[in-house]
């Protein structure tokens, strides 16, 4: 199977500044081919990759354009292909422009003949890039396998490198283990069907405190100071909250990685709701013509969902499920938090707060997502069609909506 490995890089000052240099013309090839698309669009045309690689390499011979020769060939097709992939799953008019101030520089080395990697000592190696030469990286563990590709990127200030990795491992076969529903939460970040509460303190109080003291001071900086000159205060202000940024999301990667290994070396089948975050998280501000309402109450809510991390932990649980022999399953979230786990009375009176889920009809009490948890591992099982989940999974089958009534 295809895996990932991150490792931190040691650059040198020379090839720091090259590596800008070479996130500044993969972004500048990018904006202009998504420009070309669009135009062409607009005209009724089509261009694809091969078109686009093709001017590419004739621009590189016009002498206002030889700075398109700086950076490595490899890497300006890879992003041409990256391009054109996004084009194709999103639609031309959907894909986002590379800003200079809010797109992190990022390139890739597609061909794994021009990557050589080995191991210095206990706690360094190096990997060989075309016209980087050998770099130093921290060797945290071995790549485990054949390289693919190796991606290059700026994260807080720091560099790293990914390699895409073919480890040789098939995927598991299931391991017939007891089933568990997973609900994401705002209040707590995962709670599982069998009463477990999962939860981390992303932010600590200092952190929150100078987290709104460096974007006060960010909003209050002049964007240009002077005549066509960058501010060096604004820089120094982004690059500390961009640090500052980059722990948050650490913290929240380690989490998301911790719970989901957990989740599945336990358990056969992890049932979760199908949730579009995307969509839960826009905002409510609306138009000048319909202005939205509660505003600011969605905004906080947005930002409460995405200081979850709800979409790095599904995707660090299909992504571990593929080793464990687990299976995923999405379910419909409707009436998921409203549902009383006991007698199956939908009433939105029942979710009295965050935590507490007291049945109108019934009485029953429990937490409110461990409540919602057991009823998505139940309609997980619906799903699923069966009450388990061995290897040798057994003849019974849920009945029939139009029976069972």
């Amino acid at each position: 199977m295809l895996t990932g490995r991150r490792y931190l890089l040691a650059f040198t000052d020379e090839q720091a500044a090259y590596a800008e240099q070479v996130g500044a013309v993969c972004r500048a090839v990018w904006n202009t081919g998504l420009e070309q698309r669009r135009e062409y669009r607009r005209r009724g045309a089509f261009i694809g990759y091969v078109e686009q690689a093709r001017q590419m390499a004739e621009a590189k011979k016009d002498p206002d354009c030889a700075w398109l020769a700086d950076a490595p060939s490899h890497t300006l097709q890879q992003t041409l292909r990256d391009l054109d992939q996004a084009c194709t799953t999103h639609g031309t008019w959907k894909v986002r422009w590379r800003s200079k101030t809010r797109t992190a520089p990022s390139f890739r080395f597609p061909d794994p003949k021009q990557i050589d990697v080995r191991r210095l000592n206990r706690r360094w190696g190096e990997v060989r890039l075309p016209k980087f030469g050998p770099v130093k990286f921290r060797w945290t563990r071995p790549p485990g396998g054949v390289i693919r590709n190796a991606t290059v990127c700026r994260d807080g200030g720091r560099w790293y490198i990914s390699f895409c990795v073919e480890d040789g491992v098939s995927e598991a076969a299931p391991n017939g283990k007891p089933p568990v529903g997973v609900d994401r939460g705002v209040a707590v970040a995962v709670a599982t069907s069998d009463g477990g509460l999962d939860d981390r303190e992303f932010v600590t109080p200092g952190e929150a405190a100078r987290l709104k003291r460096l974007q006060q001071r960010l909003s209050r900086s002049l964007r240009v100071h002077g005549r066509n000159r960058g501010s060096k205060r604004r820089d120094a202000t982004r690059a500390q909250l961009g640090r500052l940024h980059a722990r948050i999301r650490a913290r929240r990667a380690d989490f998301a990685a911790q719970t989901a290994v957990r989740l599945v070396r336990e358990h056969g089948m992890v049932a979760v709701e199908g949730l579009r975050i995307k969509n839960m998280t826009a905002s409510a501000k609306g138009t000048i013509e319909q202005p939205g309402r509660n505003v600011r109450q969605k905004a906080g809510l947005n930002r409460a969902i995405l200081s979850k991390g709800w979409g790095g932990f599904l995707l660090k649980l299909e992504h571990a499920a593929r080793y464990h022999g687990t299976h995923i399953e999405k379910v419909k979230p409707a009436y998921t938090s409203q549902t009383c786990n006991a007698c199956k009375h939908v009433a939105p009176e029942s979710r009295e707060s965050q935590a507490i889920f007291r049945c109108v009809a019934c009485g029953h009490q429990d937490h409110a997502d461990v409540n919602a948890a057991k009823n998505i591992l139940a309609a997980g099982l619906a799903v699923t069609g069966r009450g388990d989940l061995a290897v040798g999974r057994s003849v019974k089958r849920q009945p029939p909506e139009r029976l069972a009534a």
